[in-house]
């Protein structure tokens, strides 16, 4: 019998649910990133929406980085992405909170993803 120890298919399950996530962020930052500042509350220019497309294509490559680790990548390149993405989530939440506009309901929400991903690669990294 071949069966992954359940520490690592919790790991691989949250990378798969968190490139579905970053994904889909992607898209909305690329087609519409002055929509996604507006739900920000950061104020509408060019200079913005350009850098918030860049954060979208490089989240396209961390959303397939995350599927490719999840489906194919050793037990110990599971280990260690879950232990990146425990940091990097939980740095995306703080950031989030740290925004140089007034904190709205989708400032929370968004921060809120981050802390709960970076849970979720708590629980998941658990013996």
């Amino acid at each position: 019998m071949n069966e992954k120890p359940i520490q690592e298919r919790r790991i691989r399950a949250v990378l798969r649910a968190g490139s579905i996530v970053f994904g889909l962020s992607a898209l909305v930052l690329i087609g519409f990133p002055a929509f996604f500042n507006q739900l920000l509350g950061l104020p509408a220019s060019a200079a913005l929406d350009w850098a918030m497309r860049m954060i979208g294509i490089t989240l396209v490559a961390l959303a397939g980085n995350m599927l490719s680790v999840s489906i194919k990548g050793s037990a110990e390149s599971v280990l260690f992405s879950g232990k990146v993405m425990l940091i990097s989530a939980a740095a995306l939440g703080i950031l989030t909170l740290l925004i140089p506009a007034p904190l709205g309901w989708f400032t929370y929400l968004y921060a809120a993803v981050g802390f709960g991903f970076s849970a979720a690669y708590a629980w998941a990294l658990r013996k």
